[in-house]
């Protein structure tokens, strides 16, 4: 697992390219038969990426979080963005398409990744965050959530918003989830862009062409810098930052969010003549 801390707005100033990467990017969390984490200091929230292979994969920290077992004082979601997979919990089995969730409370001891079929196999991407109290493990289908269809072609941000796990859907803890599916032709998204100071925020690049890319946005309102994504790459956002993108074709992103608060819509908007 990989430990990244939380940096200054005020140092973050003079990051070159190559710091920024380092502090923010997430560049390589799918690698065939391997689970790889990353732990960030803010809000404490993990990100991770999972390609079972022929043998089942376990949900494992090591010693990492100092705890018996990965659940016993988090939360989890998980989003399946390949084939067909499917996760065992305490010997449950909860089946995953592309793009259905998995919500998975506190206390359960026995998660495992599986493919359905090792030769096309799943790709299964996780945030967890902490959490007080057990709330049920539940699967949301991508056609059993609530579209919410926000922008316009001429905006460049025709795009459709499925939340997953939020005070409406999937109850949590802390923890909200969903992702965002741009229509062909429409490059931007968070624009114009917000921060909300009381959350932090994790999001991952996918569903895009090898020679694709995302310049996605972040900083300070008035001291905004660029990463250069790929396709699924993450993103750590920090509460004082912005979070948007412009990318050379359209392409899907999850969200997923914990903090102070557990309301979707506590964001402080940004007008765009105000960015710099």
């Amino acid at each position: 697992m990989e430990i990244r801390h939380e940096a200054n707005p005020e140092d973050v100033k003079g990051y070159t390219t190559e710091k920024l990467r380092n502090q923010f990017l997430i560049e390589s969390l799918f690698q065939p038969n391997k689970l790889n984490m990353v732990y960030s200091h803010y809000d404490r929230l993990l990100v991770g990426g999972v390609i079972p292979g022929k043998d089942p994969i376990q949900l494992d920290a090591g010693e990492a979080l100092r705890t018996e077992f990965f659940l016993e004082r988090r939360e989890i979601g998980i989003v399946n963005i390949g084939s067909q997979g499917k996760v065992l919990v305490d010997g449950e089995e909860f089946q995953l398409n592309k793009r259905d969730c998995l919500y998975i409370g506190l206390g359960k001891k026995d998660v495992t990744f599986h493919s359905n079929d090792p030769s096309n196999p799943a790709k299964l991407y996780f945030v967890s965050a902490n959490a007080h109290k057990e709330y049920p493990t539940k699967v949301l289908p991508i056609s059993d959530a609530i579209p919410t269809k926000l922008g316009a072609d001429a905006e460049s941000n025709n795009r459709t918003i499925y939340k997953y796990i939020h005070g409406e859907g999937i109850q949590s803890c802390q923890l909200m989830m969903g992702m965002t599916l741009l229509e062909p032709n429409n490059m931007w998204n968070t624009m114009p862009a917000h921060v909300h100071d009381r959350r932090s925020e994790i999001y991952l690049y996918f569903d895009m062409e090898e020679e694709s890319r995302v310049f996605h946005f972040m900083g300070k309102p008035d001291e905004t810098r660029h990463l250069l994504v790929k396709n699924e790459q993450a993103i750590l956002s920090p509460p004082w930052s912005i979070h948007s993108g412009v990318g050379t074709k359209n392409y899907t992103f999850i969200w997923a969010m914990a903090g102070e608060n557990y309301t979707f819509k506590d964001m402080d908007f940004v007008p765009i003549e105000d960015l710099k």
